[in-house]
């Protein structure tokens, strides 16, 4: 009687509802994931999730004298706030998809205004770094994790005849490989950045 009340707690100890053994059988075997499993997947959000937002994605750079020039002016991009820590050594800079002429004048307003900015891109610079022959994994090679981040485009090809002309890194050019119609390009750090337009991904 203990041997088998022993089993039977070992087994309910070890269990798992079937449908937990059937995503990680599926998950070691390769297979993939289904559509319909992803979706199964999903939660409904909680109530007090409703004003969330993404906000930001921070990359730390080693030059801020070749990163702000790459993404204003190759980019794009508005500089929306910066922001200077002298006692700790290091300076913030958040750039955004935004109308220059809508940044408000009075630098804690705009502090605040940036920091309600959709999809912005914090870099940071550690003071001193533009000295140091060391560079930061873009997560690109091993140990993989991070990849990119993806700038949508009016037209592919004309945006990167102008890349070409401005000398910019390319990984993969609209023509290459199987899935063409999309680029990626590098930033002065080695960064991904993925170019595409919206009916070429879909």
């Amino acid at each position: 009687m203990l041997t088998f009340a022993r089993l039977n707690f070992n087994y309910l100890k070890n269990f798992k509802p079937i449908n937990t053994l059937l995503i990680q059988s599926r998950a070691m075997s390769g297979a993939g994931i289904s559509p319909q499993e992803v979706e199964s997947l999903c939660q409904t959000p909680h109530p007090s999730t409703k004003d969330f937002m993404f906000q930001q994605t921070m990359y730390r750079i080693k030059d801020p004298r070749k990163s702000i020039p790459f993404y204003t002016g190759v980019l794009g991009m508005t500089l929306l706030k910066q922001l200077h820590f002298p006692e700790m050594k290091f300076s913030l800079f958040f750039m955004g998809y935004e109308n220059p002429a809508e940044i408000p004048k009075d630098e804690k307003a705009r502090a605040a205004w940036a920091m309600t900015r959709k999809a912005t891109l914090e870099l940071t610079y550690n003071w001193g770094t533009e000295s140091d022959d060391s560079c930061y994994h873009n997560g690109n090679s091993d140990p993989r994790g991070f990849g990119h981040i993806g700038v949508l485009v009016p037209d592919v090809d004309e945006a990167c005849a102008r890349f070409e002309q401005q000398g910019v890194k390319f990984i993969k050019r609209p023509q290459d490989g199987k899935m063409k119609g999309l680029a990626f390009i590098q930033d002065p750090d080695g960064y991904w950045i993925e170019i595409f337009k919206a009916d070429v991904v879909s």
